[in-house]
């Protein structure tokens, strides 16, 4: 049985796209070990509450620096020790030392087709704003393994949404949340803990 950990910052739609998954038995052999946020007013957190699954608050504000954080998040995940450790829509960079910790073994759903749209300051909205912005027809969601850059890591997957006239940010956002991130993202876990990749 493969151990989850989800590390979410807001809403959890993706988490409850992977609870779901699991509850419907889309998702074999894995199980949400707990579920982390850097905002203690994530609903995210309530989400794990109503499933049982163990939530934990862990944020840089409560730390006197980054370091000491990085420190404190890298030896809670190590306590923990999960086998997978999911990115949804985490908005905190993984500290290079759980990356090392870890290897091949924390993955992250970003919001576009890598690599559009992706990187330091393209995350949740704002990957909506600069697509349409660039006037693109296509845009989609990315699973990829996290590595120590943003959004550099090896690709697990990829699934593209088309673009409709007069869509705002918060509309294709919800169209990408909608026809990808919430298929694909259970999907690499399904593969992972039975060994498709």
């Amino acid at each position: 049985m493969l151990k989850v950990v989800v590390c979410v910052s807001g809403g959890g739609t993706n988490l409850q796209a992977i609870i779901d998954a699991i509850e419907a038995g889309k998702v074999t052999n894995a199980e949400i070990k707990a579920v982390i946020s850097n905002n203690a007013g994530a609903k995210a957190l309530d989400r794990a509450a109503k499933h049982g699954i163990e939530g934990i608050c862990f944020s840089p504000k409560t730390f006197e620096s980054r370091e000491a954080f990085n420190e404190a998040f890298t030896a809670k995940m190590k306590e923990l020790a999960p086998d997978l450790i999911v990115l949804a829509g985490f908005l905190v960079k993984i500290p290079g030392a759980m990356v090392e910790a870890f290897p091949g073994k924390i993955i992250n759903i970003h919001p576009s087709l890598i690599p559009s749209f992706c990187g330091v300051g393209y995350y949740g909205l704002k990957v909506h704003e600069k697509a349409l912005e660039r006037g693109v027809k296509v845009t989609g969601a990315t699973v990829h393994f996290v590595d120590g850059g943003m959004d550099t890591g090896p690709i697990i997957a990829q699934k593209a949404v088309y673009v409709q006239p007069g869509d705002t940010p918060e509309v294709l956002q919800r169209r990408v949340m909608e026809e990808a991130e919430w298929i694909l993202l259970p999907q690499a876990i399904d593969d992972i803990a039975n060994g498709r990749i």
